[in-house]
């Protein structure tokens, strides 16, 4: 891409002449092959998810979280009714489609419409749900809804630098790291350096390219394991 510059001999930026602002969320469902994101709504999903995320089954779920942990039933009740009242973030339940079952929950978040630019976060996965085809479609329906029916221009993933699950999890979703912003929050009383990665809209649909083909039902064998790896597809797509 050449370089422009103004009337005075400086470089600047790329035109945007047919930019306009990205749609915020809407509390539609988003329904994909394996799973699908409904809007939280406490009356459909609290006990689901409670469920999901309190057997026992990993304590360490939310150490590197902003929320969290909680007490019983009634605390996580009333966090998540908050979350169902706000826009920003934007929470949403993810449902397998076999059972119906709310096995966990993920957002759109920190979302600038002016700019085009929003993040994927508060990504809680529980041990139903991690690992799975469902885990990897989620991300990949936010994705695409973010990119295709909003109409952003940059998709963004941060995390804590020691949690290395979410660090690999964003290079394999296809995104790029960017840095580390040191000593940018505090949560539970402890310092958090955070990693940003991103994804940008002319990025896209190569990388929707490979979710598409690890997807497909075809990608796998009778036993559920896959034939192409997510890695060797992008790899494929993203020369």
């Amino acid at each position: 891409m050449s370089i422009r510059f103004n009337v005075y001999q400086q470089p600047i930026g790329q035109a945007l002449p047919s930019w306009k602002k990205a749609k915020l969320p809407k509390k539609e469902t988003i329904t994909g092959q394996y799973c699908r994101l409904e809007r939280i709504n406490v009356r459909q999903h609290a006990l689901q998810l409670y469920d999901a995320f309190f057997n026992g089954t990993d304590k360490g779920l939310w150490t590197y979280l902003l929320s969290g942990p909680f007490n019983d039933f009634n605390e996580y009740r009333e966090w998540l009714l908050k979350l169902e009242n706000i826009k920003d973030p934007f929470h949403y339940a993810i449902l397998d489609k076999n059972s119906n079952q709310a096995i966990g929950s993920i957002a759109l978040m920190r979302i600038d419409p002016t700019n085009g630019v929003i993040e994927i976060g508060s990504v809680i996965f529980s041990g139903r749900l991690k690992k799975t085809t469902m885990a990897t479609e989620a991300i990949y329906l936010l994705m695409k809804y973010a990119f295709e029916e909003l109409g952003y221009r940059r998709l963004e993933w941060k995390c804590d630098t020691l949690n290395a699950p979410s660090r690999a999890a964003a290079l394999r979703y296809g995104f790029t790291f960017e840095g580390i912003f040191r000593q940018a929050l505090v949560i539970h009383g402890r310092n958090r350096d955070t990693a940003w990665y991103s994804i940008l809209d002319l990025e896209f649909p190569k990388l929707s390219k490979a979710f598409n083909d690890w997807l497909d039902p075809d990608n796998f064998d009778s036993e559920g394991i896959q034939k192409k790896s997510l890695q060797k597809l992008m790899n494929y797509y993203v020369k």
